[in-house]
This record gives C-alpha cells, sequence and structure tokens, in this order.
C-alpha cells in the first residue's frame, strides 16, 4: 500500500518491467500528481500527471500547443517505456476511483486552419487517443464537463511578433522592415500576407474596452507582442483584429464612452477612499506598535508603504490586514531609508547586504527607542 494507492493497479504486462522499489516509487510519483491535479480541478490528464511528476515543463507545453514542438513526445523526460508505464499505471489508478472518461481534441492554430496536435513519437491513433482522454469527478456536472472540454480543446490564440530588425519571409521573398509583423510557422517567418492575415488591422494594446469587444466580434485575430531587451521577455503589443469587428468595436465604446468614463471616476473616487481609509487605519496601527514613533512619522510610513501599485509590505495581504509582522517590517525599512546614512551608503556603491549590516545597530537602536517610549 502507497498511502490509498495500491501497488497492484500497476498493469499486468507493463510494457517495460521495473525492480519491485522502482515500480513502487512510480506508482507513488504518478498517483500523488494525479490526486492532486484531481483536488485542483476535478479532473485529471495525462499532462497533468506528466506535470506534475516532473517529467514535462509547463513552457514545453505551450510550445507544443503552438506548434513550436512537432510531437509532446519530444520534450518528456525519461525513456518511452517508463512514460509508458506511468500512463498504464495512471488509467488503472482513475478506473480504480470511479473517474469518467471524456475524449478532448487538441489543436493548433494554422494559417490555414486549424489542425490536431500530435502527442506520441509514433503517431499510433490507440497511443494518441490514450493521451487525449481526460478522466473526470462524478462530482463534475455534465454541463461543466462540457465547459472544460471546449476550453482545452479551443486552440491557443495565433502570436504575431513586431520584429526588432528587417527580415524576410520565407515563402515571397518580402522584405520586412524593422517594426514590421511576422508570423511564425515550423520556424520560418511569414509575412501577414502568407500567415493568411494580410487583411487585419492593427489595433494596439492601451484601450481595454476596445480591445474586449474587437476580439469578441473578430472571427480571426492575433496577439501582437514584441521583445524587449531591458527586460529579456516578449511584451503585448496589442491585437490583430478584423475591420468590421474593430469599427463594430469603436462604434460601441463611442455610443457608451460617457457611462464607462462615469464609472471609471466612481471607480477612482472609491479607490482613493479606501486607500485613505487603510492608510489612516495603518498609521495608527504603526503608533500602538511604535508608541515612540512621531505621529507625522507614522502617517508617512503608511502613506509610503499603502501606496497602490508598489508591490510594498502594505499593500500585501498581511499589510491590508494590518499583522504585526507586515507593519514591524515596514516601519524598520522606513527607519532604514530615512533615518540613517544607508541611502548614502547605496549611492557610494556599497553592496546593498553591506550597507545594511553597517546601519543595523542604528536602525535597532530607533526602533527599540519607538517601542519603549510612552
Amino acid at each position: 500500500m502507497v498511502g490509498s494507492v495500491q501497488v497492484y493497479w500497476l498493469p499486468a504486462a507493463p510494457e517495460q518491467s521495473l525492480p519491485p522499489d522502482s515500480q513502487e516509487a512510480l506508482v507513488r510519483r504518478v498517483v500523488q500528481a494525479a490526486e492532486a491535479a484531481l483536488a485542483h480541478h476535478q479532473y485529471v490528464s495525462a499532462i497533468d500527471v506528466l506535470l506534475g511528476m516532473g517529467l514535462l515543463a509547463s513552457t514545453h507545453v505551450e510550445a507544443w500547443r503552438k506548434g513550436r514542438v512537432e510531437f509532446l513526445e519530444q520534450v518528456i523526460q525519461g525513456n518511452l517505456g517508463k512514460i509508458s508505464v506511468s500512463m498504464a499505471i495512471f488509467r488503472e489508478w482513475a478506473q480504480a476511483k470511479g473517474l469518467r472518461a471524456s475524449e478532448t481534441t487538441y489543436v493548433r492554430s494554422t494559417r490555414m486552419g486549424t489542425v490536431n496536435l500530435r502527442f506520441s513519437t509514433s503517431g499510433d491513433p490507440d497511443i494518441e487517443k490514450r493521451y487525449r482522454i481526460h478522466f473526470v469527478s462524478p462530482a463534475l456536472s455534465e454541463r461543466k464537463e462540457q465547459q472544460i472540454k471546449e476550453r482545452l480543446s479551443r486552440a491557443a490564440q495565433p502570436v504575431v511578433f513586431q520584429i526588432l530588425r528587417a527580415s524576410q519571409c520565407s515563402e515571397c521573398d518580402a522584405e520586412l522592415d524593422q517594426g514590421g509583423f511576422i508570423f511564425m510557422e515550423a520556424e520560418q517567418p511569414l509575412c501577414l500576407a502568407c500567415a493568411h492575415m494580410g487583411d487585419l488591422e492593427f489595433l494596439p494594446a492601451g484601450d481595454t474596452a476596445l480591445t474586449r469587444r474587437a476580439a469578441q466580434y473578430s472571427q480571426r485575430n492575433a496577439v501582437v507582442v514584441r521583445f524587449s531587451r531591458s527586460r529579456g521577455r516578449y511584451e503585448r503589443q496589442g491585437m490583430l483584429v478584423e475591420t468590421a469587428a474593430l469599427e463594430k468595436a469603436e462604434r460601441e465604446c463611442t455610443l457608451d464612452a460617457d457611462a464607462r468614463a462615469a464609472a471609471r471616476a466612481r471607480s477612482a473616487a472609491l479607490r482613493r477612499e479606501q486607500d485613505r481609509e487603510l492608510i489612516s487605519r495603518m498609521a495608527e496601527r504603526v503608533q500602538a506598535l511604535f508608541p515612540g514613533c512621531p505621529a507625522e512619522e507614522a502617517a508617512a510610513i503608511a502613506r509610503h508603504t499603502a501606496a497602490r501599485g508598489s508591490g510594498r509590505v502594505g499593500r500585501t495581504a498581511a499589510g491590508r490586514n494590518l499583522e504585526e509582522q507586515a507593519l514591524a517590517a515596514a516601519v524598520t525599512a522606513a527607519v532604514r531609508h530615512t533615518q540613517t546614512e544607508y541611502e548614502a551608503l547605496l549611492a557610494g556603491g556599497l553592496d546593498r547586504a553591506l550597507a545594511r549590516q553597517q546601519v543595523a545597530d542604528r536602525v535597532e537602536a530607533i526602533l527599540a527607542a519607538w517601542k519603549a517610549e510612552r
């Protein structure tokens, strides 16, 4: 017995025999991964199990779904025998749990439409079907199961790249200038015309309502990204959408612009009031924890650490709940930056950790005085 899992769930004639210890360990890994996925979203797939076992990376799954990997087994860690045995254990476990089998189609977008994604090295139809089957909790309603199936079988949204340097279409040899758009297929760059996207219009990011509506009305669309050298990642620039969809979205946004502006103003006013209340309560709590802290200093600390969008400790759940540890960390940081030579040390090029060490005694002395004074 391995937890609630019995080792005899291994298939009677596995494709690859394993020593008993290795066999039991593999069962444990498969079942732990499957149980975790089932508990999280009430269904479990072969991909869930492989991800949970650490045999597959989510980045590889994404690359496969976008067509940059020919078949999934190409990026699964371990030999095919081990993968096959693991999948057999998974199916035996699902049957013993009384889970419902539900087959899902995995597809990806191409310039010619959608095509089925391939899982296995061999492409054998029976193996492909086993990978496609999800096992669903009996507690899940048929409606919810259908929604999950539709979501999983939806092709990943096409991605178009805004290029940083001149390129060339691999099909028509058209020269593509810097700032132009390319679509990658089978690792080859295509101009939008060859990618069957030449009739789509570029909608820059920035207007949330317009983007949402245009994407909703456009039968064909693609996300546009550009690589940021400073951040080392691709960043969204906007979308390509059908002209008719964009025009319809623009008309709707014009008609209800005043209503949306009023709603934004109300939301902004509400956020400002919430922030004022949080800062006031936080300042009071700081003074309760550090009675010697001047009122104006406590207010300044609260305003700084609770600034919306700052990512500081005051915006964390612990900070908003006025937990002592979070507020003590905020006060400590404030003392370090405003009551010591810490900033000057950093400006002089001293390592952050060394600078903290040099001012640690001064910080502790101030905090002790603020705590002790009544």
